[in-house]
């Protein structure tokens, strides 16, 4: 008894129902029961929706500042090559990109004592100074000048030395110490650059008028 004939549609029948299974698969069909192709190559990692990125307030803050405060950033120069940023209620007031910094102590680009104490003296009740400094904050200092910055607010203006890292807002009339203040003292042991310590980065929210209460 001969079995090809059989055997060729039994062949044709599987051929045929194997199509229509891959095809639903693949297509979502009737058949569509089974796994997807798909998905069995899926990891679940893949499948979750990406989280959105978070939001940025004014000068990059993560969370905005209440009311009657002022939005601040301020990063220190890296050693001699990045210049300082400050920026206060998203405007952008010092950066190398707007070529107003330099060697020194950044408050304006001044890089002689005489000018900087004839910035710093007639400052109004109640004014906010913002400093940032750049490869070195010390050598244009004097004593009188430290002790501008001290009644400012400054804890640190009197020990800042050779290539220091300083940033610091204060105001003229304060009554405290400002709680906006960071130094980093230059030493070969700890210094992230050859010769100068790591850059700072200094943000937050300032009272408009309780700083110089």
């Amino acid at each position: 008894m001969r079995l090809a004939g059989p055997l060729r549609i039994v062949a044709l029948v599987v051929t045929v129902g194997l199509t229509w299974i891959i095809g639903s698969i693949l297509l979502g069909g009737p058949a569509s029961g089974f796994p997807r192709i798909q998905q069995l190559f899926t990891s679940p990692e893949s499948a979750v929706t990406a989280e959105p990125r978070a939001r940025k307030y004014k000068c990059g803050l993560p969370q905005p500042c209440p009311e009657e405060h002022l939005a601040f950033r301020m990063v220190s120069g890296a050693a001699n090559v990045i210049g300082p940023k400050i920026c206060l209620e998203d405007k952008m007031l010092m950066s190398s990109v707007k070529d107003n910094v330099g060697r020194g102590l950044n408050i304006a680009l001044v890089n002689d004592v005489n000018d900087l104490l004839k910035f710093i003296r007639p400052l109004h009740e109640g004014t906010l100074v913002f400093v940032a400094s750049y490869d070195d904050p010390a050598t244009k200092m004097n004593e009188e000048t430290r002790k501008l910055f001290s009644e400012l607010g400054s804890r640190n203006a009197k020990e800042l030395a050779f290539r220091d890292s300083w940033v610091f807002v204060g105001a003229k009339g304060v009554q405290n110490k400002s709680p906006f203040e960071q130094h980093v003292k230059n030493s070969k042991h700890t210094n992230k650059y050859e010769g100068w310590p790591e850059a700072l980065e200094m943000e937050g929210c300032i009272p408009r008028r309780s700083m110089a209460s």
